[in-house]
């Protein structure tokens, strides 16, 4: 299966909280998206590996994402080498994404940054011809990422891109309420969390109105590349 868009998180609930409406934006247009946990997000304070399992299941249904695969990496222990950048690059020469997006260039968490230089290295290296990779017993081919976007999570980071993703706030908001154990529940007796409040649930909605009442639309998801943004008119821009 050949995917256009491959959106890769450091924890189940990482694409979902900062890019899950641009993904049904473009899932409704026709576009192959699919999910990457990097891992089960096992040292969350609240929940458990296997009821992030679940969830995660869950929210890939509600945004009708082609595919969700886990690496299972250490959560808060992964790391930027060889063997790490290997498994991603099986996945993105599996799937062959035109389009990657993955985590925060800097952030709170301090599996986000690392997330987002290990993926970023990982769509590099994928396109380098010398480098083997066996899936299934099978020599995979090279394949690079035609763009590589990092989401904007809980620092409120400039973005060099913004999508439009007005008509899609509500299917977001339903694949983030997927994540039962890890967000506000003013029923549940488990720890409190900085993401376990009100307050960070009603961010979802007020920092993507606020972001779109700066680009002139009602909702709007920000981005972050490395490169520069090219068009082919001026008139492409909104």
């Amino acid at each position: 299966m050949k995917l256009d868009i491959l959106a890769i998180g450091s924890h189940p609930d990482d694409v979902e909280l900062s890019c899950s409406a641009t993904l049904a934006k473009e899932i409704s247009r026709g576009k192959k998206v699919g999910i990457l946990d990097l891992t089960r997000g096992e040292l969350g304070t609240r929940g458990t590996a296997e009821i992030r399992d679940k969830e995660a299941e869950e929210a890939g249904k509600i945004l009708g994402v082609a595919v969700r695969e886990n690496l299972e990496f250490s959560d808060g222990f992964f790391v930027n080498n060889v063997s790490h950048q290997l498994e991603i690059m099986k996945v993105l020469r599996r799937y062959r994404p035109d389009v990657v997006l993955c985590n925060a260039v800097d952030d709170r968490h301090i599996d986000h940054a690392k997330g987002a230089q290990l993926v970023a290295d990982a769509c590099f290296l994928s396109g380098l011809r010398k480098i083997e990779t066996i899936y299934n017993g099978n020599s995979q081919k090279p394949w690079r990422p035609r763009q590589v976007f990092h989401y904007i999570q809980w620092k409120n980071l400039e973005p060099d891109v913004v999508v439009d993703v007005t008509g899609f706030m509500d299917k977001k908001l339903a694949a983030v309420k997927a994540y039962r154990s890890q967000f506000f529940d003013e029923n549940s007796n488990e720890p409190e969390t900085p993401i376990s409040s009100s307050n960070f649930f009603d961010s979802i909605t007020y920092r993507a109105r606020d972001l779109g009442r700066l680009t002139g639309v009602e909702y709007a998801e920000g981005f972050n590349s490395s490169r520069y943004i090219a068009v082919d008119s001026l008139f492409d821009l909104k």
